[in-house]
C-alpha cells in the first residue's frame, strides 16, 4: 500500500500547489528579492575573475617570493581598485556627458520633430512627383499614428528615486559578496567537484565536469571577446558620428552601440537603428542616410573581420541557430538570456555532436565483429 499512499500524497500536494499558485509565486518572488544581491555579486565576481586570473598569473611569475605567496590577495585587491577607479571615471566624466546629451535631445524635442518633419515631407513629395508608383503617404498620416508624448506620464523616474536607498544598499551588498566569492572560488569549485563525483557514477561525473569546464571557458571567452569587440565598435561608431556626421550625441550613441554589442546578432543592429533615428530627428534625412551607410559598413567590417579574428572559430554556429537560441534565451531571461544564449548553445551543440558520434561508433561494425572476422569470412 505504500506506493499508492505516496501517489495519493503526491496528487494532493500537486492539487494544493496548483490551487495556491499565487502564494507560491509570491514566495518565490520574495526569495528572489532576498538572493538578488548575491546573484549580481556572483555575476560581478565571475566577470572580474577574468582580469583577476590574468593578474594572478602575472604575480605568480614574480621573482619576489613575498609577492608569489600572496599573488591571489594582490590580484584581488588590484582588480577591485581598477574596477572602482573605472567606475568613478565613468560616473564623473562619461555619465554627465550622456545625461547632458539626453537632456539636450528632450529639451529640443519639438524642434527636432519639426526639423525631421520638414525633411521627410520633402522626401515624400519627391517620391510622389516621380509618378512611378502612387504613394498615398505623408508625414501627417505617420505622425497622427504616433501617440502623443507627454512628460506627465513618466512616473518611472519618481519611483526610481524612491528606490535609490534600497538600490544603493543592494549594490553595496553585491560588491561585498563578490569579493568573498572571489576569495572562496577555489574552495567552492573543489566542493562542487566533490559533490558531483560523490552523487554520480565515475563516467557521468567525468562527462559533467568536462562540459562544465568547457561551458565556463566559453562564457569567459565570450565575455572577453565581446568586451574587446564592443570597445572597438563603440570607438569606431563614436568617431564616425563625431567627424563626418558631426552629431552632438556622438559620445552617447557610440557608448550605446558598444554596450548593445553584448547582445549577439541583434544588439548592434538595434543600436544602429536608434543612432540613425536620432541623427534623422536632429540633423535631417540626408545625415541619417549617410549615418546608415557608414554604420552598415562598420557592422559588415565587424561581422566579417573583427569578430571572427577575436572569436577564433570557437562559436562557429549557423545564423539560424543563433537566432533561435537568442529568441529562446530572451523569452526566458530577457537581456541576460540573450547574452548567455551563445555560450550555452555552443556547449549543447558539442554535447549533441558527441552523442551522435558515440552512437555512430556503436552502430559501425568493428574489425573484431563476427561478420568481419577472418573465421567468419572463411
Amino acid at each position: 500500500m505504500l506506493p499508492y499512499f505516496l501517489l495519493a500524497v503526491a496528487i494532493l500536494g500537486a492539487h494544493k500547489i496548483i490551487s495556491e499558485i499565487s502564494i507560491l509565486i509570491d514566495f518565490l518572488a520574495q526569495v528572489w528579492s532576498i538572493i538578488t544581491p548575491f546573484f549580481y555579486g556572483f555575476m560581478l565576481a565571475y566577470i572580474l575573475n577574468i582580469p583577476c586570473s590574468g593578474l594572478q598569473k602575472f604575480f605568480g611569475k614574480s621573482k619576489d617570493s613575498f609577492i608569489r605567496k600572496r599573488k591571489k590577495t594582490f590580484s584581488i585587491i588590484l582588480t577591485y581598485v581598477i574596477f572602482i577607479l573605472l567606475t568613478i571615471l565613468v560616473l564623473n566624466l562619461v555619465l554627465p556627458s550622456i545625461i547632458s546629451s539626453i537632456a539636450l535631445f528632450f529639451s529640443n524635442f519639438d524642434t527636432n520633430i519639426q526639423f525631421f518633419y520638414n525633411h521627410a515631407e520633402r522626401f515624400f513629395d519627391y517620391l510622389n512627383n516621380l509618378e512611378i508608383v502612387d504613394l498615398d503617404i505623408s508625414m501627417d498620416t505617420i505622425l497622427n499614428s504616433i501617440p502623443e508624448f507627454s512628460i506627465d506620464n513618466l512616473t518611472g523616474p519618481i519611483n526610481a528615486l524612491l528606490g535609490v536607498p534600497t538600490a544603493i544598499f543592494r549594490g553595496f551588498l553585491a560588491l561585498i559578496s563578490s569579493i568573498y566569492i572571489l576569495i572562496e572560488k577555489d574552495n567552492f569549485k573543489a566542493f562542487l567537484s566533490r559533490l558531483i563525483k560523490v552523487f554520480t557514477p565515475s563516467e557521468v561525473s567525468g562527462v559533467v565536469l568536462k562540459h562544465t569546464n568547457k561551458l565556463n571557458s566559453n562564457f569567459k571567452q565570450y565575455i572577453y571577446t565581446q568586451t574587446i569587440d564592443g570597445c572597438i565598435l563603440g570607438t569606431l561608431a563614436t568617431l564616425v558620428l563625431f567627424w563626418p556626421i558631426q552629431s552632438p550625441f556622438y559620445l552617447t550613441l557610440g557608448i550605446m552601440l558598444g554596450i548593445l554589442n553584448y547582445v549577439p546578432y541583434f544588439g548592434s543592429i538595434f543600436g544602429s537603428l536608434i543612432a540613425i533615428a536620432v541623427v534623422g530627428f536632429t540633423q535631417g534625412l540626408t545625415s541619417a542616410i549617410i549615418a546608415a551607410v557608414l554604420l552598415l559598413f562598420l557592422q559588415q567590417l565587424d561581422g566579417n573581420f573583427i569578430q571572427p579574428k577575436l572569436m577564433g572559430g570557437s562559436f562557429s554556429l549557423s545564423p539560424l541557430l543563433i537566432i533561435i537560441s537568442i529568441t529562446i534565451g530572451g523569452a526566458f531571461a530577457g537581456i541576460l538570456g540573450m547574452i548567455a544564449a551563445i555560450p550555452i548553445i555552443a556547449i549543447l551543440k558539442d554535447i549533441l555532436d558527441e552523442l551522435i558520434q558515440y552512437h555512430e561508433q556503436r552502430k559501425t561494425p568493428g574489425p573484431n565483429d563476427s561478420g568481419n572476422s577472418p573465421s567468419a569470412r572463411t
